[in-house]
C-alpha cells in the first residue's frame, strides 16, 4: 500500500521567523543599494566640492518612499571627479560581501547622461540568460536604477553628463565563494538586489541566484537540471551525470520548489535532485522549501516507508522514533532494507513533478553521507547516469 499523500506546500522564511539567542535577526543592505549610496556621495562631493560624511538613498520598493542613511567611510575629490566608499553591512547573513567597501568613482563628461561602467572587483557578464548584455558590468536592473535615480538627486546628468565606475576591492576573490564563475560572471562579484534588503540566511539572495542559475542554462540551449543542495551532493551529482556541462548543476539550498516551477515555466524538459536523507524525506512529505526553521522530518512517513518496503513493525517503531531522516536511513541500512530508500526517492520524484506542474520529467537519487555513493533512486533515475554499481 502506498504511502499516504500530502498537500504540497512551499512555506515562505520571512525574516520574523528567524531568530538567534531568542531575538530577531538583523536585516541588513544589499550591494545595489550601498553602490547607489556610494554613487551618490560621490556625485554631491563633486557639485559641491565638499567631502560628505554621510548620504541618504531610498530604497527601490514601488509605492513606498523609505529612504535609509549611510555612513560614507572614505570621500576623495580630485581634478574633475570625486570618490566615495560605503561599507557593506549585510545585517545577520552570512554573506561572503559582508564588510565589502563599495566604491563609486564619479567624473564629468563632455556627452550628456551618464555613463556607468565596472572597475576593480566587480564582474563582467559572459554568458546570455542573466538579463544584462553579454559584455555588460555586472551590475543588476533594480540596482543600476537605484545608481541612476540616487545620482539625479544630487546633479542633473542631462545637463552635464558623469562617468560612474563602481569598483569592490577584494571582489574577485568573494566572487570565488559563490555561483558567479559557473553563471559567466567573471573578474569580480555582482551587484545585486531586488528590494535593497538583505534578508537573513541569504533568502532573498539565494533564491535569486538558483532563477538565475536556470536561466543562463535555458539561455545556452540545456534541457537537464541537476539539484543538489550543497557542495557535497554536488560533487556525487557531478560524478552521477560526467556528461553535463558544469552549468546545468545548481546548488539549490532550500528552494527546490522555486527551482523546479521556473525550470518548468522556462520549457526545461529534465531535473534529477541529488540529495541525502533529510532533504528527501522533507520533500516526500510535501515541504518543498526545506529550511529547518519551516519544517521537521516526518518519521511517520519514514515509518510508513519502512512498512511498505518489508520492514518489520518493530523496525518500523524504531524509525518513528527516531531523531533524524539520518538516523532512520542508519536503521534502514543496518537492517538490510535497501528497497526504502528508492521509494522515500520515488515519491519525491513524483512530488517534484506534481509541483513543477506535470510538465517535467524528474528523478532522485539519494546519497550516503560518508561515501557520497548513491544508495536508493527513483524509477529508472540511475539509469540515465554514469554509475556501474
Amino acid at each position: 500500500m502506498a504511502p499516504e499523500r500530502k498537500r504540497l506546500r512551499e512555506p515562505s522564511m520571512p525574516p520574523s521567523m528567524a531568530r538567534v539567542r531568542g531575538g530577531k535577526l538583523r536585516t541588513g543592505w544589499t550591494t545595489g543599494t550601498c553602490a547607489a549610496a556610494a554613487a551618490k556621495a560621490a556625485a554631491r562631493a563633486l557639485v559641491t566640492g565638499e567631502v560628505q560624511e554621510r548620504v541618504e538613498v531610498r530604497l527601490p520598493k514601488k509605492g513606498e518612499e523609505r529612504r535609509v542613511g549611510f555612513e560614507v567611510e572614505r570621500c576623495e575629490l580630485g581634478e574633475g571627479w570625486a570618490e566615495a566608499v560605503v561599507v557593506k553591512d549585510a545585517g545577520d547573513d552570512p554573506d561572503v560581501t559582508h564588510g565589502a567597501h563599495l566604491t563609486a568613482r564619479v567624473s564629468w563628461r563632455e556627452e550628456p547622461g551618464v555613463e556607468l561602467d565596472r572597475g576593480e572587483g566587480v564582474g563582467v557578464v559572459t554568458k546570455p540568460g542573466l538579463g544584462l548584455p553579454v559584455g555588460a558590468p555586472a551590475i543588476n536592473p533594480v540596482p543600476r536604477r537605484m545608481i541612476l535615480y540616487s545620482l539625479r538627486e544630487a546633479l542633473d546628468p542631462e545637463e552635464r553628463g558623469v562617468r560612474v565606475v563602481i569598483s569592490v576591492p577584494g571582489g574577485e576573490e568573494m566572487a570565488r565563494k559563490t555561483t558567479n564563475p559557473r553563471l559567466g560572471i567573471v573578474g569580480g562579484i555582482s551587484i545585486l538586489g531586488t528590494t535593497g534588503i538583505v534578508r537573513p540566511f541569504s533568502t532573498a539572495a539565494w533564491a535569486a541566484s538558483v532563477i538565475q542559475a536556470i536561466d543562463v542554462m535555458a539561455a545556452q540551449g540545456g534541457d537537464t537540471f541537476v539539484l543538489s543542495t550543497g557542495g557535497l551532493t554536488e560533487r556525487a551529482a557531478m560524478r552521477l551525470l560526467p556528461q553535463l556541462e558544469e552549468v546545468c548543476f545548481i546548488e539549490v539550498g532550500d528552494f527546490t520548489g522555486r527551482a523546479v516551477r521556473h525550470a518548468a515555466g522556462r520549457g526545461l524538459r529534465r531535473g534529477f535532485f541529488v540529495g541525502m536523507a533529510g532533504k528527501l524525506a522533507k520533500l516526500a512529505s510535501g515541504v518543498m522549501m526545506t529550511h529547518w526553521t519551516r519544517s521537521r522530518v516526518d518519521t511517520e512517513l519514514l515509518a510508513r516507508i519502512t512498512r511498505e518496503a518489508g520492514g518489520d513493525a518493530r523496525l518500523a517503531g524504531e524509525v518513528r522514533r527516531a531523531n533524524s531522516a539520518r538516523h532512520a536511513y542508519e536503521l534502514w541500512r543496518e537492517a538490510g532494507l535497501s528497497g526504502a530508500p528508492d521509494l522515500l526517492c520515488a515519491r519525491v520524484a513524483e512530488n517534484l513533478r506534481e509541483h513543477a506542474g506535470g510538465t517535467l520529467e524528474m528523478h532522485a537519487i539519494m546519497v550516503d553521507f560518508d561515501t557520497l555513493e548513491p544508495v536508493g533512486s527513483s524509477p529508472g533515475a540511475l539509469e540515465l547516469t554514469a554509475w556501474r554499481g
